[in-house]
Protein backbone atom coordinates (compact mmCIF):
# COMPACT_ATOMS: atom_id res chain seq x y z
CA UNK A 1 0.00 0.00 0.00
CA UNK A 2 1.49 3.55 -0.91
CA UNK A 3 1.29 6.19 1.22
CA UNK A 4 1.71 10.44 1.15
CA UNK A 5 3.26 12.25 4.39
CA UNK A 6 1.57 15.28 5.74
CA UNK A 7 3.56 17.36 3.09
CA UNK A 8 2.42 16.40 -0.13
CA UNK A 9 -1.34 15.48 1.76
CA UNK A 10 -1.16 19.20 2.25
CA UNK A 11 -0.48 19.51 -1.50
CA UNK A 12 -2.46 17.71 -2.81
CA UNK A 13 -5.80 18.81 -0.65
CA UNK A 14 -4.63 22.75 -0.67
CA UNK A 15 -5.82 22.65 2.89
CA UNK A 16 -2.53 24.19 5.46
CA UNK A 17 -0.60 21.84 7.42
CA UNK A 18 -2.78 22.80 10.33
CA UNK A 19 -5.85 22.68 8.86
CA UNK A 20 -5.08 19.19 7.80
CA UNK A 21 -3.90 18.19 11.22
CA UNK A 22 -7.13 19.62 12.91
CA UNK A 23 -9.13 17.62 10.43
CA UNK A 24 -7.35 14.19 10.73
CA UNK A 25 -6.13 14.75 14.45
CA UNK A 26 -7.79 17.11 16.89
CA UNK A 27 -11.18 16.76 14.84
CA UNK A 28 -10.95 13.34 13.65
CA UNK A 29 -12.91 14.23 10.69
CA UNK A 30 -11.39 12.01 8.41
CA UNK A 31 -8.13 10.21 10.31
CA UNK A 32 -5.21 9.84 9.00
CA UNK A 33 -4.40 5.97 7.57
CA UNK A 34 -1.04 6.00 9.94
CA UNK A 35 -1.13 8.34 12.86
CA UNK A 36 2.15 9.73 13.35
CA UNK A 37 4.52 7.84 15.57
CA UNK A 38 5.76 11.11 17.74
CA UNK A 39 5.47 15.27 17.77
CA UNK A 40 6.80 16.30 14.41
CA UNK A 41 6.46 13.13 12.68
CA UNK A 42 4.01 12.97 9.41
CA UNK A 43 1.20 10.87 9.00
CA UNK A 44 0.87 9.11 6.28
CA UNK A 45 -2.21 8.65 3.97
CA UNK A 46 -3.72 6.77 1.34
CA UNK A 47 -5.06 7.93 -1.68
CA UNK A 48 -8.65 7.18 -0.23
CA UNK A 49 -7.90 9.38 2.22
CA UNK A 50 -7.08 12.00 -0.12
CA UNK A 51 -9.68 11.58 -2.05
CA UNK A 52 -11.88 11.57 0.96
CA UNK A 53 -10.05 15.02 1.87
CA UNK A 54 -10.49 16.29 -1.68
CA UNK A 55 -14.19 15.84 -1.14
CA UNK A 56 -14.08 17.32 2.10
CA UNK A 57 -12.72 20.33 0.87
CA UNK A 58 -15.30 20.99 -2.06
CA UNK A 59 -18.14 20.31 0.41
CA UNK A 60 -17.34 22.94 2.48
CA UNK A 61 -15.77 25.93 -0.10
CA UNK A 62 -18.08 25.08 -2.92
CA UNK A 63 -21.13 24.40 -1.10
CA UNK A 64 -20.43 25.89 2.09
CA UNK A 65 -21.53 22.63 4.23
CA UNK A 66 -20.59 22.12 7.69
CA UNK A 67 -18.35 19.30 7.92
CA UNK A 68 -18.34 18.08 11.34
CA UNK A 69 -22.47 17.31 10.75
CA UNK A 70 -21.72 15.41 8.14
CA UNK A 71 -19.01 13.02 9.71
CA UNK A 72 -21.08 9.57 9.64
CA UNK A 73 -20.99 10.40 6.14
CA UNK A 74 -17.19 10.47 5.91
CA UNK A 75 -16.81 7.53 7.85
CA UNK A 76 -19.41 5.42 5.24
CA UNK A 77 -17.44 7.09 2.32
CA UNK A 78 -14.08 6.00 3.66
CA UNK A 79 -15.78 2.61 4.21
CA UNK A 80 -17.18 2.00 0.64
CA UNK A 81 -13.66 3.12 -0.79
CA UNK A 82 -11.90 0.87 0.53
CA UNK A 83 -13.73 -1.74 -1.42
CA UNK A 84 -13.55 -0.11 -4.37
CA UNK A 85 -10.53 0.43 -6.86
CA UNK A 86 -9.28 3.47 -7.77
CA UNK A 87 -10.21 2.21 -11.72
CA UNK A 88 -13.57 1.72 -10.82
CA UNK A 89 -13.88 5.11 -9.94
CA UNK A 90 -13.17 6.78 -13.63
CA UNK A 91 -16.15 7.95 -15.55
CA UNK A 92 -17.92 8.64 -11.51
CA UNK A 93 -19.80 11.04 -10.00
CA UNK A 94 -20.47 10.77 -5.91
CA UNK A 95 -23.82 11.16 -5.46
CA UNK A 96 -24.74 12.67 -1.48
CA UNK A 97 -28.12 12.28 -0.67
CA UNK A 98 -29.97 14.74 1.57
CA UNK A 99 -30.49 11.82 4.44
CA UNK A 100 -26.56 11.22 4.47
CA UNK A 101 -26.10 8.28 2.01
CA UNK A 102 -23.90 8.63 -0.55
CA UNK A 103 -23.58 6.62 -4.50
CA UNK A 104 -21.99 6.46 -7.33
CA UNK A 105 -23.44 7.57 -10.58
CA UNK A 106 -21.74 6.43 -13.99
CA UNK A 107 -21.26 9.73 -16.38
CA UNK A 108 -23.15 8.04 -18.90
CA UNK A 109 -25.44 6.85 -16.79
CA UNK A 110 -29.43 7.93 -17.75
CA UNK A 111 -30.83 7.75 -14.27
CA UNK A 112 -30.41 10.52 -11.73
CA UNK A 113 -30.21 9.41 -7.89
CA UNK A 114 -33.95 10.05 -6.55
CA UNK A 115 -34.83 12.88 -4.40
CA UNK A 116 -31.99 15.71 -3.73
CA UNK A 117 -27.93 15.16 -3.98
CA UNK A 118 -25.04 16.58 -4.62
CA UNK A 119 -22.93 15.57 -7.21
CA UNK A 120 -19.29 15.91 -7.24
CA UNK A 121 -17.29 14.73 -10.35
CA UNK A 122 -14.12 12.47 -9.07
CA UNK A 123 -12.36 12.97 -12.69
CA UNK A 124 -10.72 15.75 -11.47
CA UNK A 125 -9.78 14.51 -8.11
CA UNK A 126 -8.65 11.43 -9.18
CA UNK A 127 -6.39 12.83 -12.01
CA UNK A 128 -4.84 14.38 -9.12
CA UNK A 129 -4.40 11.40 -7.30
CA UNK A 130 -3.01 9.45 -10.34
CA UNK A 131 0.03 11.86 -10.87
CA UNK A 132 0.91 11.44 -7.03
CA UNK A 133 0.06 7.47 -6.34
CA UNK A 134 1.38 6.25 -9.96
CA UNK A 135 -2.35 4.66 -10.63
CA UNK A 136 -4.01 4.26 -13.28
CA UNK A 137 -5.10 7.56 -15.77
CA UNK A 138 -8.02 7.78 -17.80
CA UNK A 139 -6.39 9.82 -19.98
CA UNK A 140 -4.06 6.42 -20.94
CA UNK A 141 -5.47 4.77 -24.13
CA UNK A 142 -8.24 2.18 -23.69
CA UNK A 143 -7.24 -1.51 -23.60
CA UNK A 144 -5.10 -3.75 -21.26
CA UNK A 145 -3.51 -2.10 -18.85
CA UNK A 146 0.61 -2.17 -18.54
CA UNK A 147 1.48 -4.49 -15.84
CA UNK A 148 4.95 -1.83 -15.53
CA UNK A 149 4.29 1.41 -17.15
CA UNK A 150 6.90 3.51 -18.47
CA UNK A 151 8.58 5.87 -16.80
CA UNK A 152 10.90 8.89 -18.21
CA UNK A 153 14.12 9.06 -16.19
CA UNK A 154 15.30 12.37 -14.84
CA UNK A 155 17.49 13.53 -17.46
CA UNK A 156 16.69 11.46 -20.45
CA UNK A 157 15.56 12.63 -23.53
CA UNK A 158 12.06 11.74 -25.64
CA UNK A 159 14.41 9.07 -28.33
CA UNK A 160 16.21 7.78 -25.39
CA UNK A 161 14.36 4.13 -24.21
CA UNK A 162 15.26 2.66 -20.65
CA UNK A 163 18.26 1.71 -20.93
CA UNK A 164 19.58 4.81 -22.47
CA UNK A 165 20.12 4.16 -25.26
CA UNK A 166 18.94 6.11 -28.36
CA UNK A 167 16.65 5.01 -30.89
CA UNK A 168 19.62 3.84 -33.45
CA UNK A 169 21.43 1.85 -30.62
CA UNK A 170 17.69 -0.46 -30.45
CA UNK A 171 18.51 -1.08 -34.10
CA UNK A 172 22.01 -2.58 -35.46
CA UNK A 173 24.09 0.04 -33.61
CA UNK A 174 22.63 -1.88 -30.23
CA UNK A 175 23.54 -5.06 -32.16
CA UNK A 176 27.53 -3.89 -33.03
CA UNK A 177 27.98 -2.91 -29.53
CA UNK A 178 26.47 -6.61 -28.00
CA UNK A 179 28.88 -8.38 -30.21
CA UNK A 180 32.08 -6.32 -29.34
CA UNK A 181 31.73 -6.90 -25.31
Amino acid sequence: MQFVTTRQASQLTGLSTEKLREWTSRRALIPADVKPKRQGSPAKYTWQTILLLRIAVTLRNRFHLELQAHRELFVNLRRGLKGTSFIALWGKSLAIHGDGAWSLVGEMETGVPEGDAILIRLACHLDALSVVFSLFNNTMMPGQLDLFPARRVAGQSEGENSRGHGAAASSGAGAKRRRSA
